[in-house]
């Protein structure tokens, strides 16, 4: 399918973001129906740009979410989906398991809990490992008990968005990058979504799945601007290659639950680096992925707002001492050193940073699972942090589902 631009194109489906989420969505829709005009609008100069191309790479098992969830539901089948996708298509990817491990007695019995949130969820293989099994598998790990977790892997969400990318357009789908969308005008029973570059498109339902800027996309609607975004950043560093025999699994620390971080970990990647982190402290931009990125509006839009402004007072020692580790490798170095005891601040090298697009409530609590809202001819992904990658396709069947609610023609046969 070849669109002219700029110019006016008419369709059946207009998705806003081409990150995970967005393709997956596209991906399957097209599945569904074949011959369906769908595009796929990008802001940025190629897919992926932001939370797909800035995660850690970890296929999750499950284990985290409280029962009944979306994130419970569409992570344990999103999993077992994704890897049959990879051996599909020959995308490289490994089980290489976590632990969970807990340093200290008081930390057992969330341990146990999540043992059981785990069986509840049906996450397979799941057992709880004595200190002597933890040395068995990881050697220089500290630990007084752990989760074992097999069946967590890792991937290049990256590659595995170029896919589906693939996929949409062998199916005559379109994306477009460099589409940046600043208008939503419903006409009817259409809408006409305008982008920067004087690109318009009508169609009969748009479908945005804007990630960092969903808050935004959802307001060119008329939506609620609530769940506000936050964005946070997450910086790591990369374990120098000599020690990479430190590491044999992803390493993860037992969640605090009172916050929805998961705190510093280990995270072997597909390139043979391990990751170290992250920490989670607020970012000055929606992008702000360096200390230095700021953006006046993005922080007068954050700082004006009362629900963060309750955030913020609920949780600002835990955002101080966020920020302080990043600003102190000692410290840093300190967090990990909790479970690889002879982790050197040598061994430390400069690594990547990521941004999580937090969704905040009004009245400024964090929301904890996928938020997915369908009106008039719009649907919006108004929350997809992690595991949203892993469970992408999963989501993508969510959604497909709940628009063919209204358009019968996109049912699952």
């Amino acid at each position: 399918m070849t669109i002219s631009s700029p110019g006016e194109w008419s369709g059946d489906i207009a998705i806003i973001g081409g990150g995970i989420v967005g393709l997956a969505t596209a991906r399957e829709l097209l599945l569904r129906k074949p011959d369906a005009r769908l595009i796929v609008l990008e802001k940025e100069s190629d897919i992926g740009q932001h939370q797909t191309g800035h995660n850690s790479g970890v296929i999750h098992a499950g284990i985290y979410y409280k029962p009944g969830t979306l994130k419970a539901k569409l992570c344990v089948a999103g999993a077992a989906e994704m890897m049959r996708y990879c051996d599909e298509k020959a995308i490289p990817y490994r089980l290489c398991g976590k632990m969970i491990v807990a340093t200290d007695a008081s930390e057992l019995g969330r341990l146990d809990d999540l043992a059981a949130r785990a069986t509840a969820n049906g996450v397979p293989g799941v057992q709880v490992v004595t200190t002597e099994e933890l040395r068995e598998r990881e050697p220089f790990s500290a630990g007084i008990r752990a989760l074992w977790s097999p069946n967590t892997g890792i991937v290049d969400y990256g590659e595995v968005n170029r896919s589906y990318r693939r996929d949409i357009e062998a199916m005559g789908g379109d994306v477009r990058v460099n589409h940046q969308v600043n208008a939503i005008d419903r006409r009817g029973g259409d809408s006409q979504v305008s982008c920067a570059n004087g690109a318009t498109f009508v169609v009969r339902h748009v479908i945005a799945c804007a990630g960092i800027y969903s808050d935004r996309v959802a307001q060119l609607t008329g939506a609620s601007k609530h769940p506000l975004i936050a964005p946070f950043r997450g910086d790591y560093y990369v374990l120098r290659p000599e020690r990479r025999h430190l590491i044999q699994s992803n390493i993860y620390p037992v969640p605090d639950p009172q916050f929805p971080f998961l705190g510093v970990h280990f995270t072997p990647r597909m390139n043979g680096d391990v990751w170290l982190g992250p920490n989670a402290v607020l970012a000055f931009s929606r992008t702000g992925y360096r200390f230095r990125d700021v953006n006046i509006g993005d922080m007068t839009a954050l700082f004006t707002s009362p629900g963060f402004l309750k955030f913020g007072r609920k949780n600002w020692r835990t955002g101080y001492d966020e920020m302080a580790r990043d600003l102190s490798k000692k410290r840093f170095l300190a967090s990990l050193q909790r479970y690889v005891p002879s982790l050197t601040e040598a061994d430390l090298m400069p690594g990547p940073s990521g941004v999580r697009a937090q969704a905040l409530t009004a009245d400024g609590q964090m929301v904890d699972d996928f938020v997915i809202d369908q009106g008039d001819g719009i649907l919006h992904v108004r929350n997809a942090p992690s595991p949203a990658a892993t469970s992408s396709l999963q989501i993508g069947r969510y959604i497909a589902n709940t628009l063919a609610e209204t358009r019968p023609e996109f049912a699952s046969s």
